[in-house]
């Protein structure tokens, strides 16, 4: 309950800021006259699109924190979180990117990355993975999520989210507009009809779908070469391979929207085209095929 309230309040604020943002530009006023200003649109449209993107992008820490219960190591307190530590700081040498913040929370097992760079990012893992894997196994799935940060895939995907949302708005409204022209026929108005607020609506979701078959398709992808560079930032494939089949024997714990890109495991959706991750079976067979190359 708690995830889908803070979900809900920070899009809320988000749409918000760039309702007010579009405003201020006056980029919101492309309908004017009974005419389209395309330009004007893509403007809006982009804004919308690439704003909301990145604004969840900078607060993705803060609100990975909140919604999993996540706590940073600052001094660790005992064996395990000295481990743990050590572990991501020497995985991040190998890798040449910048000391990520470490974290546990309480949960079935899983692990994420987050964070708006390479240079303030945010490892964590959960208790339940800890308690079900061999160290070896903990430090595959910590590589994992090193090799996250170090290819830049939170960017990556922000970017990709970014361009799907803008031609989703565009192309709504440019279709929207022409509906609303067709069933007004000769009709004079001032504003738009209802045809246009009703096919905005339809082909936003629509669309909003066939978006998500593409940013999930990029997000599997991203998966194949997160376990790649677990291998070579450990120089062994096996325990990447260990932990996989390790997780496809256990119940993996569910991440917020917002950070499941970036996590080991996910529980995935009806159908494949929309699973952020690929399944394990193919997963183990893409890293026992390199192997043999």
């Amino acid at each position: 309950m708690k995830r889908i309230v803070l979900f809900l309040l920070t899009n809320m604020a988000i749409m918000l800021v760039l309702s007010i943002t579009v405003s201020l530009l006056g980029v919101n006023k492309f309908m004017a006259g009974g005419q389209l200003n395309l330009s004007m649109l893509l403007v809006f449209s982009a804004i919308m699109g690439f704003g909301g993107s990145f604004i969840s992008l900078m607060m993705s820490k803060t609100i990975a924190k909140w919604s999993t219960g996540a706590q940073v190591i600052e001094q660790p307190r005992n064996d395990m979180e000295r481990w743990l530590v050590s572990t991501v700081q020497r995985l991040a040498q190998r890798a040449n990117i910048p000391m990520p913040e470490v974290a546990l929370y309480e949960g079935a097992p899983n692990a994420f990355a987050t964070g708006p760079s390479k240079s303030n990012s945010l490892v964590a893992v959960s208790t339940g993975l800890l308690q079900s894997m061999s160290r070896d196994e903990v430090e595959a799935v910590l590589a994992h999520e090193v090799a996250h940060v170090a290819n830049g895939d939170m960017v990556t995907l922000t970017l990709i989210q970014g361009v799907t949302n803008t031609f989703v708005f565009f192309i709504a409204r440019v279709v929207g507009f022409v509906v609303d022209q067709a069933l007004r026929k000769d009709e004079e108005s001032s504003g738009p009809g209802w045809g246009y607020f009703v096919t905005v609506l339809v082909m936003e979701l629509t669309l909003g779908i066939l978006a998500s078959i593409i940013v999930m398709y990029f997000s599997r992808q991203r998966e194949f070469r997160a376990d790649s560079g677990a291998a070579q930032l450990m120089g062994n494939r096996q325990p990447m391979i260990s932990a996989l089949r390790r997780l496809g024997g256990l119940e993996s714990g569910e991440l917020p929207s917002q950070m499941a890109a970036s996590g080991i495991s996910s529980k995935g959706g009806v159908m494949g085209l929309f699973m952020s991750h690929p399944p394990i079976e193919e997963r183990i067979a893409a890293l026992q095929q390199n192997r043999q190359a």
